[in-house]
């Protein structure tokens, strides 16, 4: 097969499926994996496809993040053990730094019942549920991002800046295994930062479909994150200094 034939079949693919595993290409051109390199560092330079990790991406959905909303909706077994892990980690009396995130608001719901807890969020979902919360709960401040309901901004920024605490619980839009975590807007990635810099232990809280997102703006680096709870056992992370990697 040449090599134009090879790439109308791979943007054909990607056009019907948005998600094609690397694998799958392989067999559909026939290709080596050499060959399948090449052709899909062909295409991206053309902006034709995204890559991620094992997979190609249609560039009409790479960009597109899903809404709060139905992020809370799809793999909501995966998050909520995620989160019973994540949860398991707090001490008695601690602070917590907690993001706006659909995985969050898993760990939000557990922690909600425990008095001797403080939690610090910017996000609206978390603060929709207050009646509920037995912990002191804390916002941030700052400007609604309607897709998430996250607080971002200058003023979420700035009311981070002087706050510290015992454990933060980040989440992210798209992992990389060479780069890390990251968002798809910039006024979270301040955010998210400021949750990572400021607390004493930083915690990742992904689930596995995570691998095949695209994300613009990375915010920490694998290195700053002392544990990862996710629901399969990621990729191999590209990092002097890793994580501690807790599959639920």
């Amino acid at each position: 097969m040449i090599a134009h034939e090879r790439r109308s079949r791979i943007l054909e693919k990607a056009a019907k499926s948005l998600r094609v595993e690397v694998s799958e290409l392989q067999k559909l051109t026939g290709a080596s994996p050499a060959t399948l390199r090449r052709d899909l560092d062909f295409l991206e330079s053309r902006n034709l496809v995204v890559r991620v990790h094992g997979a190609v991406l249609h560039p009409s959905t790479a960009g597109r993040e899903p809404s709060l909303l139905l992020k809370s909706r799809t793999a909501i077994e995966p998050k909520r053990r995620i989160a019973r892990v994540a949860a398991g980690m707090v001490v008695d009396g601690a602070s917590v730094f907690l993001d706006s995130g659909s995985t969050c608001l898993e760990v939000a719901k557990i922690l909600a019942s425990r008095e001797d807890l403080t939690v610090i969020t910017n996000s609206l979902a978390i603060a929709a549920r207050h009646e509920s919360f037995k912990a002191r709960l804390v916002l941030t401040g700052g400007e609604r991002r309607a897709l998430s309901g996250a607080l971002v901004g200058r003023m979420a920024s700035d009311a981070l800046a002087g706050l510290r605490a015992d454990i933060a619980f980040v989440g992210a839009s798209g992992l990389d295994a060479a780069t890390g975590p990251g968002t798809t807007e910039l006024g979270e990635r301040e955010v998210k930062a400021a949750w990572v810099a400021g607390a004493r232990r930083a915690v990742l809280v992904c689930d596995g479909s995570k691998w095949a997102s695209a994300s613009t703006f990375v915010f920490a680096r694998w290195a700053e994150f002392g544990d990862f709870v996710t629901d399969r056992r990621p990729p191999d992370i590209r990092s002097s200094k890793k994580p501690k990697i807790h599959i639920a």
